[in-house]
């Protein structure tokens, strides 16, 4: 099974990504995580897109699209995948159509931008994995210490106020119109972000057909 994640900043996207990992038993693709990485690494792609995430901007398609078509052909994508933040923009899911890469299903998590304001204060990322936490709904084991590597938790600086207002805005702009592109397409299922994890799961694998 082939998914997509299409939420705001702050939706829940990436925890949701790892419960449906376990129970699908099917890779999670975050590109966020990956530039992260190129980003930590100083490679080339990294530096450009430091540039773009700092400001609340989205990096552009073509190192976007690289990143994922690579990955989708890793054998452990054979069974399905699961694509979190990504395609972000209508000329990026057309392009993911055009390189004949399959979607079953479309998930958007639906949350108010007031909702997500209020979220991102409290998200934690590990600098070295890039596993999110939240310090009210999904805090780690130890306070400011990785559950699954036991590095130090950060607070990106995407996440501050004022970058959070700009990424919802560019979110609106141009991610928002994806969920009349994969509605055409009979592909996609709305589920209700602001409230519990569990039941936010529940509800997913209801959408998409999976077994509660």
């Amino acid at each position: 099974m082939n998914l997509i994640l299409l939420g705001a900043p702050g939706a829940g996207k990436g925890t949701q990504a790892e419960l449906l990992t376990k129970r699908l038993g099917i890779p999670a693709i975050s590109t966020g995580n990956m530039l992260r990485e190129a980003m930590r690494n100083g490679t080339e792609v990294g530096k450009q897109a430091k540039h773009y995430m700092d400001n609340g901007l989205l990096v552009p398609d073509d190192v976007i699209l690289a990143i994922v078509a690579e990955r989708v052909a890793q054998p452990d994508c054979a069974a399905g995948f699961i694509l979190d933040g990504v395609p972000r923009t209508l000329s990026q899911a057309e392009a993911l159509q055009a390189k004949g890469i399959r979607i079953d299903h479309v998930v958007s998590l639906e949350i108010d931008d007031s909702v997500i304001e209020g979220r991102m204060t409290g998200r934690r990322v590990c600098s070295k994995c890039g596993a999110s936490y939240h310090i009210v709904a999904n805090a780690p084991k130890t306070e400011g210490i990785c559950d699954l590597c036991g590095e130090a938790l950060m607070t990106r600086k995407d996440d501050t106020p004022e970058t959070v207002r700009k990424r919802l805005a560019v979110y609106h702009a141009e991610t928002e119109v994806l969920k009349d592109f994969y509605a055409k397409l009979g592909k996609l299922r709305l589920v209700e972000a602001n409230q519990s994890i569990e039941h936010a799961n529940r509800d997913i694998l209801q959408a998409i057909g999976a077994t509660v």
